[in-house]
């Protein structure tokens, strides 16, 4: 018995050293930086791209490297979703952590987290979650510890929130003692204090609603929930540790003074006007306009009685941001793909890329939008994003051009990530 698991064990470790090294073809490479590259044939060793060389040259790299010939398909760099909350599978997800324990949230996370990595989404940035412990979190370093095979996982544990805003429970009595899923803090005290177990706890992010949201209870996206000094102590703290912050922000105001306080990122920007947009070109600040996630309300759960807020402010709203949203991309606004994924089917994820078009980026722009610039905010640009020399090897594969239907990135075939592959529908 021990020879045979033996032999079984050396089988194991040869075939895991010889995957190690391999050559993937295809017909083009949109490699993230804006070129398109014929005949591609990347040169992978370990979990690294080591060369980008022609398909007419992977006979030189010897026989040790194994060869993926995915023939007329059109080879991207893995996709990046800024905007995810992967415990959430309900409608109502002010409710959602008081259904199901941490543990049942962990493992809804991890199949999320898996179902998009096979979408063809190789990273996530979690923007907090329905969840009072931090599942995610956990989930990223089980993956990273080789305990399970998932997508590169960076974000937030919570959302920090002001007693009666976007992450508190407004709609029960006063004399029940439940805990929301947010971090209630007021001041600038209780905000230190908020980042500092946020950091302790394996946030490398910080996330805070700075005005009202869409999704919750009692209170109104318009107006602007913390204070300049609230919002200032929040950077700085966050700072100090070297971990940036998204700033939730629907309110024209709000945005403003999230961004003057120096938050990365701007998360929805639903009301935002010309001045802000100029100021976050200004501040260089990132915008996540998570545009997906009404589409799937309208289009799967119109009916809902959870959700009939978000979706009636939605219809107002929708047509006043894309407008601005056109505006911010001629002026340049470095406008990334965040979806507010919330449990839908994963594919339906890569619907984003096409409202971005509608905003009016040509196409390429679109999935610079999902790669490069998505791993610039996440300041991972050196490991992640596009497929260069140097960088993982996360590499996603079509069958069509998504340059010319971008709803192929709808219809990812083959997946691999830091080498590994992870599926091959070819």
């Amino acid at each position: 018995m021990k020879k045979v698991l033996s032999i079984c064990v050396l089988l194991m470790v040869s075939l895991n050293v010889f995957s190690q090294k391999t050559i993937v073809l295809a017909k083009n490479l949109i490699d993230g930086t804006g070129k398109v590259i014929t005949s591609p044939a990347i040169v992978i060793n370990e979990n690294k791209i080591i060369a980008i060389d022609k398909k007419e040259n992977a006979s030189k790299y010897g026989k040790e490297y194994a060869i993926i010939d995915l023939g007329d398909y059109t080879i991207l760099p893995g996709l990046i979703d800024a905007h995810v909350h992967p415990d959430n599978s309900s409608d109502d997800y002010q409710v959602g952590h008081l259904r199901a324990s941490s543990s049942a949230k962990t493992l809804t996370g991890l199949k999320a987290v898996q179902d998009l990595l096979s979408a063809g989404w190789t990273a996530l940035r979690v923007a907090g979650d329905e969840e009072v412990g931090y599942a995610n979190l956990e989930i990223r370093n089980a993956i990273n510890n080789g305990v399970f095979v998932g997508p590169h996982i960076y974000g937030a544990g919570h959302y920090l929130s002001v007693t009666g805003g976007g992450g508190d429970i407004n709609f029960i009595s006063y004399e029940q003692k439940i805990i929301p899923d947010g971090l209630i803090v007021d001041g600038p005290e209780e905000v230190r204090k908020a980042v500092r177990t946020e950091i302790k706890n394996g946030s490398d992010w910080i996330k805070i609603l700075v005005t009202g949201a869409f999704m919750t209870t009692g209170d109104n996206p318009q107006n602007v929930h913390f204070s300049p000094e609230e919002l200032k102590m929040a950077v700085e703290e966050a700072g100090r540790r070297d971990v940036p912050v998204m700033a939730h922000a629907h309110a024209t105001e709000g945005i403003k003074q999230a961004v003057k306080a120096g938050v990365r990122s701007i998360e929805h920007g639903s009301y935002m006007d010309e001045e802000a947009i100029d100021l976050m070109v200004q501040h260089g600040t990132y915008l996540i306009p998570t545009l997906t996630i009404d589409l799937y309300f309208k289009e799967k759960l119109a009916d809902s009685k959870a959700l009939a807020k978000a979706i009636a402010l939605a219809n107002d709203s929708r047509a006043g941001m894309y407008e601005k949203l056109r505006l911010a991309v001629k002026k340049g606004l470095k406008i990334g793909v965040g979806t507010d994924f919330i449990g839908w089917p994963a594919n339906y994820s890569a619907r984003e890329f096409g409202e971005l078009i509608k905003i009016g980026m040509t196409p390429m722009q679109a999935i610079q939008a999902g790669t490069i610039v998505n791993a610039q905010l996440l300041q991972k640009e050196k490991e992640i994003g596009s497929i260069e020399v140097g960088k993982f090897a996360d590499i996603i594969a079509v069958k069509g051009d998504p340059l010319k239907d971008i709803s192929e990135l709808e219809k990812v075939k083959f997946v691999m990530i830091g080498g590994k592959v992870i599926k091959n529908e070819k």
